[in-house]
């Protein structure tokens, strides 16, 4: 049985997502998951409705880029996140230069509060996903991400890339662990913890800590997601579930 706080992002399989959606949705759902995130949803149109009710996945969290957009814009994201069954939507980038003085970050940080409060009106929260730069920025002794976080309304969440944490220089469980709360979800990757993406491989089969950063939040929404790799990314999402699930397992007795 899949531990259902277990998801994959679509963007390990972007190519087959953008050739056949519903049939990637179902390849997916016929490996074992029960959940997805996609990614850019809104570019997906109502496709995305239509695959999602088929294959009989659900998609709690999104990445789609909205931070500094105008309310109307914001509005419609949100009421379309909302008609998804979508709880929290992640922006998952904003440029390295702007998390490089306090200023900037600040800036950032009151873009996303003022987001928190028009998603609050469909019933949906926000949230931020890093890479590296975040991590290996440093705003007034810790890194631009704790900064971040300080700076954060309540209820806004962070979804933490573990692998960019590691790549970014910082101990992932340790981060983790000072962030608290705030993380709602991770991303959880294995490689060689290199910048060289071709080098990720299927969860539980590289270099990561992956059953201490699990342990470090056992109750967020852990996100299976490969950029790149060598193999076949099918059969990577596929293993990942099967360790994940064997770990959630192991764990529980």
């Amino acid at each position: 049985m899949t531990s259902p706080s277990i998801s994959v992002q679509l963007y390990t399989v972007r190519e087959q997502a953008a050739e056949d959606l519903g049939a990637t949705l179902q390849r997916i759902a016929d490996l074992g998951y029960s959940l997805v995130e996609p990614y850019g949803f809104v570019g997906f149109g109502p496709a995305l409705g239509e695959a999602l009710r088929v294959s009989g996945l659900r998609a709690p969290t999104t990445h789609q880029g909205f931070i500094g957009q105008g309310e109307a814009e914001l509005d419609e994201v949100f009421s379309k996140a909302a008609a998804l069954g979508i709880d929290t939507v992640i922006d998952p980038h904003v440029p390295a230069d702007k998390w490089q003085s306090a200023d900037d970050v600040r800036a950032t940080a009151e873009a996303l509060n003022a987001a928190a409060a028009v998603a609050a009106r469909h019933g949906v929260r926000v949230g931020y996903h890093n890479h590296a730069h975040e991590i290996e920025s440093t705003i007034e002794g810790e890194t631009a991400i704790e900064f971040f976080a300080g700076l954060l309304d309540d209820s806004v969440v962070l979804e933490i890339d573990t692998y960019w944490v590691v790549v970014g220089g910082e101990d992932p469980v340790a981060l983790l662990g000072r962030l608290g709360d705030r993380v709602v979800a991770i991303h959880v990757k294995d490689g060689s913890g290199g910048t060289d993406v071709k080098e990720q491989v299927a969860v539980g089969s590289g270099r990561l800590p992956i059953a201490d950063i699990v342990a470090a939040v056992p109750n967020a929404l852990h996100v299976v997601e490969l950029d790149d790799s060598r193999g076949d990314r099918f059969e990577a999402i596929a293993e990942s579930l099967r360790f994940l699930t064997a770990l959630s397992e192991g764990e529980g007795k």
